[in-house]
């Protein structure tokens, strides 16, 4: 008997190993075919001829002007946003055992959203690289404040009163950005485009400024992925499998707002991203968390570039990039939750 479990143990798990292996492999995939379309597709027609010349480093100027200074700049904006923030959803779900957590339920967007509009009114900032530090900034200020608030002396935080600290500090921010975009028309005009989650104009010293960050918080995010398994189990399984709670908990808050912090500073505040990317990849590949966040590098900037994609040729004007993620995101999550199992941990 014990030997029929064993090897009906081993069955599941080659099967969902193969599943995993093709998922993977489907997502990689998709994800070579969305850069090679977001070169060739776009609101400004070039034939895929003059494309192709102008990436070896031939062709017209204008050929050369629409790939290097404005298709391949936005590729690879939606490229490292999509990796954050699905990295950063996956983390922080399996963080705070949350499945509808999502990287702005730490303040981290109201903290960027906020330090943007102080930068526009009162300081006269203008450029998104001026954008990208006060974005910065304002993430990391808000999520120290936030964790200092979920904090308890008696040891580890609390997911969940951690949780409560960032939608409370999160919505207080929210209604001061709002205050102040309303009572300063220009910061209202300029944080427009930016509270869409538009990728345009964001040139090499944008990416250059955000990409240390993002790299040391895939490390962090990476580092901590293996405990992970152990923490979905609960706090006391945790600890008996040798896991420094408090540690891996410091960790993770940092990966994430280093993470958010940066996609926001490049793009804005996009929705769905890092709340439906985790659960297309739990589903997919199962609940191994270091599985779940190696996948969810490849679904996030697929899905972000294939949304800027459709954004160009949505309308006669483009559309934002976070506006069709919404679009997306909101029928896909309904879908996914619905099915069992689908919002498991």
């Amino acid at each position: 008997m014990a030997g029929a479990r064993s090897l009906e143990r081993r069955a599941v798990t080659g099967v969902a190993a193969r599943r995993s292996r093709a998922w993977t492999a489907a997502l990689a995939l998709a994800l070579i075919l969305a850069l090679a379309a977001s070169l060739f597709i776009g609101a400004n027609p070039v034939a895929p001829a003059d494309i192709l010349a102008a990436v070896g480093g031939n062709g017209s100027d204008e050929a050369r002007f629409v790939v290097w200074d404005q298709r391949v700049p936005r590729l690879a904006a939606g490229v490292l946003v999509g990796l954050a923030l699905g990295l950063s959803g996956a983390l922080i779900q399996a963080f705070t055992r949350n499945p509808l957590a999502d990287p702005g339920i730490l303040g981290v967007n109201a903290g960027a959203g906020f330090a943007v509009a102080l930068g526009i009114a009162f300081f006269g900032i203008t450029e998104p690289s001026g954008y990208v530090w006060l974005a910065c900034i304002g993430a990391l200020v808000v999520t120290t404040v936030v964790y200092a608030l979920g904090s308890s002396a008696r040891g580890p935080v609390d997911p969940i009163r951690l949780t409560l600290a960032g939608v409370a500090v999160g919505a207080v921010l929210s209604g001061l950005t709002t205050g102040l975009t309303l009572t300063h028309p220009d910061a209202f005009d300029r944080m427009r485009g930016w509270n869409a989650g538009s990728l345009l104009e964001r040139g090499p010293e944008v990416l250059a400024s955000t990409a240390p960050l993002l790299g040391f918080g895939v490390v962090l995010a990476l580092a901590v992925a293996p405990t992970l398994n152990s923490v979905a189990l609960g706090a006391d399984v945790a600890r008996s499998h040798g896991v420094r709670l408090a540690r891996v908990q410091i960790a993770a808050v940092a990966a994430v707002t280093l993470l958010a912090g940066a996609a926001t500073a490049i793009a804005g505040p996009i929705a769905f991203v890092g709340l439906m990317i985790p659960h297309v990849v739990r589903w997919a590949v199962g609940t191994d968390q270091r599985r779940i966040f190696a996948v969810s590098m490849l679904a996030g900037p697929s899905l972000v570039v294939l949304a800027d994609i459709v954004g160009r040729v949505a309308a006669p004007g483009e559309m934002p990039a976070g506006i069709v993620t919404a679009f997306v995101g909101a029928p896909v999550l309904i879908a996914l939750v619905r099915r069992r199992g689908a919002s498991t941990l």
